[in-house]
């Protein structure tokens, strides 16, 4: 049986692509969506399909689109274009206008209601949204329960549970993200790719992990890391629906399964490239370019995507192609690794950030 996200997104006409890797979200085939008054794609990923939605919206040139009330959690991450964002929490609420740029990120909560605007007059503006549509379709079938659904209603307001406009500037919150950590709250960050607030990771050389997450809700996450130039991370895996997001720089990224079956995939990306690594699929991210890059996972809930802790191979441990094709790469434009050779032989090196005591 046709399951009925996938009848829907079929109805829509809209183009659909099929793949593993998008290299540039900014740039792939989107067609008219009439009811919503904008092009559109739909882009389902092997890694994600049947789980999680991954939709491109393409707002014309100085248009508004009609206010929406979407009844579950959407990410919403800019691709490209300038405009603005106005939520509501029904008739009558007070509402909240913020403007986004390329790669700012926001989130539209559950039964909230919004209006996107582009506030250029020459050029479309690009949109990914983030969402669990295709679970939620194979709970109740019916996809106008999703849309303007007047019996919904939405919980809360735009507060978080420290009192302060979630649109507004990220606060710090002790606490917020797994295992206690503390990380910085928000509903809208205005551009990932100058985001500052980022903390050493010592498991993984001359790597930085952005410290964010959004408030309130446990049904969608999100995280991300820096990759100094001349560096990569371990290889992991973890559970279907997590979708990679690439904000700036140029690197590379190899995806394999778990049980060895099957060629290794090597991915090259670069901003505006996007990727979902299959149920336990290890994958693995190196930059290769000139400058930091970064890259923005976005996950399901904990439950749908569990965490594997261990999942990930010591370098000590890994397959001696990998190291060759990174320090490869680098060769062609006479760039160095700058992962410590201690690393490949030691498998309690600690690395010590500089600066550090």
């Amino acid at each position: 049986m046709v399951p009925r996200y996938e009848r829907w997104i079929e109805s829509l006409g809209v183009p659909i692509h099929r793949t593993y890797f998008v290299d540039d979200l900014r740039a792939i085939e989107v067609g008219p969506w009439e009811e919503r008054e904008c092009n559109a794609a739909v882009v389902v990923l092997e890694g994600n399909k049947d789980l999680m939605e991954t939709r491109v919206t393409e707002i014309p040139p100085g248009a508004a689109l009609p206010p929406v009330k979407f009844s579950l959690d959407d990410i919403i991450y800019v691709l490209s274009g300038r405009g603005l964002t106005t939520v509501w929490a029904g008739d009558g609420a007070e509402k909240k206008t913020f403007e986004w740029q390329p790669r700012s990120l926001f989130l539209i909560p559950r039964n909230y209601s919004y209006q996107l605007a582009n506030a250029q007059g020459h050029q479309p503006a690009r949109l990914l949204h983030y969402n669990y549509l295709p679970i939620a379709m194979s709970i109740i079938p019916n996809p106008d329960y999703f849309f303007d659904n007047p019996a919904l209603e939405p919980e809360g307001d735009l507060t978080s549970a420290e009192q302060h406009d979630v649109y507004s500037e990220a606060v710090y919150v002790e606490g917020a993200r797994r295992g206690r950590q503390g990380a910085w709250v928000a509903s809208f960050f205005p551009d990932l790719m100058a985001w500052d607030k980022v903390q050493a990771d010592r498991s993984v050389p001359v790597s930085q992990t952005l410290r964010y997450c959004l408030p309130n809700i446990t049904s969608l996450r999100i995280g991300g890391h820096v990759l100094a130039v001349g560096s990569y991370r371990k290889a992991h895996y973890h559970g279907s629906g997590a979708v990679i997001v690439v904000p700036g720089g140029e690197g590379l990224s190899v995806m394999w399964s778990v049980a060895g079956d099957g060629e290794k995939m090597f991915l090259p990306w670069h901003e505006g490239s996007m990727f979902g690594p299959p149920n336990l699929w290890y994958h693995q991210h190196f930059n290769v370019g000139p400058d930091p890059a970064r890259y923005i996972t976005l996950h399901p809930a904990r439950h749908i995507e569990p965490d594997y802790a261990g999942s990930a191979i010591p370098f000590v441990d890994e397959d001696p192609t990998i190291r060759q094709r990174f320090e490869a790469e680098l060769a062609k434009s006479g760039r160095a690794s700058r992962m410590p050779p201690e690393i490949y032989t030691d498998r309690d090196f600690i690395w010590e950030p500089p600066g550090r005591d």
